[in-house]
């Protein structure tokens, strides 16, 4: 029998991250874990007004998150599959896209401390898709205060994911181009599953076909 693996999901804002959590975990039949991303009593602030409630933004979902990995990870892990639809490592982008160089520089300190102390997934699937149909998924489907980001802030943010994960080197990595995949597509999805099923070592791009690069 396969044993089962812990996988993260990771991709900017709009990607469909939680999507392809929830496919794997019911293909998987394994254990869901979701970002608590409405749970941050200040992140509808932060839409508002960025450079002001950044730091107390990033701040509260580092000990969140960290916090939801320990009380996760304390469970027996190799009982059964556990998909997350993030990567801990991904508040660390985020960070450095909004913080100002003194907050960053303690934001580091905090980040040293408990990093370390978090438990690397087997496999992070790295989502990656055009500005425009990061900009449309959001207009689409995000949170009500994620509607109104601009083109300008969603095309930072992506191009910090793919510096980020043009260096990473913890786990094995698979990077696919969802900017034309359809995860409500059957087919699409099966392919996709079968391609993150096989995955096991290093790092391996996937572009479905009919992408537009």
């Amino acid at each position: 029998m396969e044993r089962p693996r812990y996988i993260a999901i990771e991709g900017p804002i709009g990607v469909g991250k939680s999507a392809l959590a929830q496919i794997l975990g019911e293909r998987l039949e394994g254990r869901l874990v979701l970002d608590a991303v409405d749970d941050n009593p200040f992140l509808a602030s932060f839409y508002g007004d960025r450079k002001k409630h950044a730091f107390q933004t990033q701040l509260f979902f580092l000990l969140s998150r960290f916090q939801q990995q320990q009380d996760l990870f304390q469970q027996d892990l190799f009982t059964q599959s556990t998909i997350a639809d993030y990567l801990f490592a991904r508040d660390r982008i985020f960070a450095s896209l909004t913080l100002d160089a003194h907050e960053l520089a303690l934001y580091d300190r905090i980040y040293a401390l408990l990093g370390p102390r978090v438990v690397k997934p087997d496999l992070v699937v790295y989502l990656q898709a055009r500005t425009d149909v990061l900009l449309s998924r959001v207009r689409k489907g995000g949170r009500d205060f994620e509607r109104h980001l601009d083109a300008a802030y969603l095309e930072a943010l992506a191009r910090a994911y793919n510096e980020f994960f043009f260096h990473y080197d913890e786990t094995p990595l698979l990077v696919v181009n969802v900017s034309d995949l359809d995860l409500g597509a059957p087919d699409a999805a099966d392919s996709l599953v079968n391609v993150i099923r096989r995955h096991r070592k290093g790092t391996q791009h996937y572009v479905p076909l009919g992408t537009k690069t």
